[in-house]
């Protein structure tokens, strides 16, 4: 044993001394001890050698055994660390944009609604989605690819084989990792540019106003009915105009909320949730695969629109898209003086905006 030892702490000197890296000096270990379980295989029991190494076998089997787990051990744990680490982009932001932005965003520029002006309003913009999942991954795909400067995206869920039907940011090779993260690395490979941050947790009503007051503009595509009054009655509080959407099988419906400018708010048109009966999950009642990507598309529209000021929102207006029968319906919306969230305040718009 002590023979082993020594050449052992030898063979680490010499690879110190050449500045052999460290799987090296460990590769010449692991050779030293497979060595040495030979001699113990090749020569008989009683021989000098086997006696000076221990007189076993079995020790220095063991004693391979347990670098095998510990190397495996340690190869999982780097695999697991790298999987859930937030990623986000070390972007400064000048201003005026780079000739790489420049070339990027070329073709909103070029648009009379937005121009140079609504693209640098896009990137001075701060942007929450709610939920990475079906609604959540297109239109945190289509935000970054427009430049939204700053997004941030909550979800406590992590990706799930039954996800990759319809939620398409998220990979095969993703499976096990938290939503947020898994979003946040696809938005920042699709788009350097952009600043993500990933909160991977439930919304909640303790956290709920410090994280809306850091953003100017809410999506929510949140699949349960209390997340999504807790998104309404936070941004109502604050202020904060709120682009929400929701789908069901073949169908799905959208709006932009916004009683500080005289529309109604969401709990205005859906004034309480429905019985759980008459909603099924799509896990229970399933969805079409594409119409997650409709609708979060839409969603994304909404936002750009609202962010620079370009033609007509859905603000007072609920759009409802039947995918079964490719019909399209709008419906006007107004605020109700009896709303326990808003109060009617979509009635009396803020000073200097149209009723």
């Amino acid at each position: 044993m002590i023979m082993v030892g020594a050449m052992a702490a030898a063979l680490w000197g010499i690879g110190i001394a050449m500045k052999a890296p460290y799987h090296a000096r460990w590769t010449m270990l692991a050779i030293l001890l497979v060595g040495v379980m030979m001699l113990h295989v090749i020569l008989p029991a009683g021989h000098p050698l086997r006696m000076a190494t221990g007189g076993d076998a079995r020790l220095w089997g063991l004693l391979i055994a347990f670098g095998f787990i510990v190397a495996a051990y340690r190869k999982g744990l780097g695999r697991l660390r790298a999987r859930v680490t937030p990623v986000t982009a070390p972007v400064t932001k000048p201003g005026s944009f780079s000739e790489t932005e420049l070339n990027r965003y070329a073709r909103h520029i070029v648009l009379r609604e937005i121009g140079g002006p609504g693209q640098k309003a896009l990137r001075d913009a701060k942007v929450l989605v709610v939920g990475a999942g079906g609604l959540g991954a297109p239109a945190l795909q289509y935000l970054a690819a427009a430049g939204i400067g700053t997004i941030g995206v909550i979800d406590d869920d992590s990706v799930e084989n039954a996800n990759l039907q319809r939620q398409v940011i998220h990979m095969d090779k993703n499976i096990g990792m938290p939503k947020v993260h898994s979003a946040a690395a696809a938005m920042v490979a699709q788009n350097p540019f952009v600043t993500v941050r990933p909160y991977h947790r439930r919304l909640t009503p303790d956290i709920a106003a410090d994280l809306f007051a850091d953003y100017d503009l809410v999506l929510d595509g949140s699949d349960n009915f209390a997340t999504r009054y807790l998104v309404n009655d936070t941004a109502v509080a604050r202020g904060i105009p709120l682009i929400a959407a929701a789908l069901t099988q073949w169908e799905g419906q959208i709006s932009l909320y916004d009683p500080a400018h005289g529309t109604p708010c969401y709990a205005c048109v859906f004034p309480q949730a429905p019985d759980p009966a008459l909603v099924p999950s799509c896990a229970e009642a399933g969805v079409l695969g594409p119409l997650p990507g409709v609708i979060g598309a839409m969603m994304a529209v909404e936002a750009i629109k609202a962010i620079t000021q370009a033609g007509d929102t859905l603000s007072g207006r609920l759009l409802i898209y039947d995918a079964l029968y490719a019909q399209t319906r709008t419906i006007t919306i107004t605020p109700r003086p009896d709303c326990a969230v808003c109060a009617g305040k979509g009635l009396t718009p803020s000073k200097g905006e149209l009723p």
